[in-house]
This record gives C-alpha cells, structure tokens and sequence, in this order.
C-alpha cells in the first residue's frame, strides 16, 4: 500500500512540473519576440520615382534590396518601408508627409527633388520644402538622412550649380546625415540604366545600394545601437 501511494503521488508531480517547464517556456519565447519586436528598426524610404523603383520589380527597388543587404549584413531586426511615388515633387511629399508618418519610422532616407528640377522649378523652392520635410519628420520622431541629387546641364549651368548645392547646405545647417549623390556611380551608364536613361536597373540599384545607401545607413545603425 504504501508503494502504491507513493506511485500515485510522484504521477501529478511529473505532469505539474511538465505543465510548469511548457508555460515557462512559453512565456519566455512570447517575451522573446515581445523584445524582437521592440528592438525592430523601421527604416522608411521616402521619395519619388527612383524610390519607389519605375520599371523594376518590386523585390528589385532600392528599399527592399536594402533591407536584404541589411539583413545579410548583421542587422536582421530592420525593416524597409517603400514610400516612393512616381512624379513626386518636394510638394507634393509635403502633402502626403502626414499619411506615411502612420508607420512611426526610426529613421527616412528622404530623396526628393529631382521631378522638380526637371520641370525647372524655383530652387529656393525646392529648398524651402527639403527643409520642412525634414523638421516634420524630426518633429514626428523620425531621424533624417538626406538623399542629395544632381541633374544635366540642359537646364543651364547657373540652375543646375544652384540645384547641386541645395542638400549640402541642408546637411549642414540642419545637421543631416547626406549621401552625396543618391545615382552615383549609376547615372549616365546605359548598362545600369532603363531606356529612359533616368531609372536604374536592378543591378543599378544594386550597386546605389552598395556603395552609395548602405554606407550611410549602417553607420547610423551602428551610432544607435552603442547609445
């Protein structure tokens, strides 16, 4: 009898310290991905055209190929929102600024202004919404990294000097990290661009991704994570 007893005792025993060992275990795994999901970086890609990726295949644009390099490259928890519009204007960004804000990003990398030189638009314009985009974004609790852009000379040189010197001069006096030129290395190679000879390839955007986006992109990874 007193075997028995003992047999029947030790039974509820084991199931409880099963039961004990799964929920802890499940617990663990929620405050597991609770904490991945805390620690995700929200990059959003914000601009025109070029940012969006005209005539590629979505997987093929530059935010979702780099979030692929990212995460290829030691930074899995981050994740790259396409908010490019064809035939965006700085403008017009402005208007629609409010809506993409929706996803709360850690940082933009914003790329805009090269529709509006194209149709021969005010430079202090341009400038002048650059910079608000930029104070919205910050205000909104986003940081900024500005994507500087450079068009031909068929506009004359007097307008194309004066565009060029627009995002050094943000990055500067509003304290932005700047890629100098967003196309470099691509723009004016027919191989690496569309037949447009404005948007690249996808093996040009690899390449903007590369050399140009990333550089900029994981050394403000790099700064945040040590903070």
């Amino acid at each position: 009898m007193a075997l028995l007893l003992t047999a029947c005792d030790d039974t509820p025993t084991t199931d409880n310290t099963r039961t004990t060992t799964t929920t802890e275990s499940t617990q663990t795994a929620l405050a597991q991905e609770q904490q991945a999901q805390q620690a995700q970086t929200i990059i959003l890609a914000l601009g025109d055209s070029l940012t969006e990726g005209l005539g590629v295949d979505k997987e093929n644009a530059y935010p979702a190929q780099l979030q692929a390099y990212l995460h290829e490259h030691g930074y899995p928890d981050v994740e790259v929102i396409n908010a490019g519009l064809s035939g965006e204007t700085s403008n017009g960004l402005l208007n629609r600024i409010d809506w993409v804000l929706q996803r709360k990003p850690d940082v933009t990398i914003l790329t805009i202004g090269a529709n509006d030189a194209m149709r021969g638009l005010d430079v202090s314009n341009i400038e002048t919404n650059i910079r608000q985009a930029i104070t919205t974004l910050r205000e909104a609790g986003s940081d900024v990294i500005l994507g500087g852009m450079q068009i031909y000379d068929n506009l004359g040189r007097e307008y194309v000097n004066a565009y060029r010197e627009i995002y050094p001069r943000i990055a500067e006096e509003m304290d932005v990290p700047l890629i100098p030129f967003f196309l470099d290395g691509v723009a004016a190679d027919p191989s690496l661009n569309q037949q447009d000879g404005i948007h690249p390839t996808a093996e040009g955007y690899t390449i903007i991704v590369r050399d140009n986006i990333a550089p900029a992109v994981t050394q403000y990874l790099d700064q945040h994570r040590h903070d």
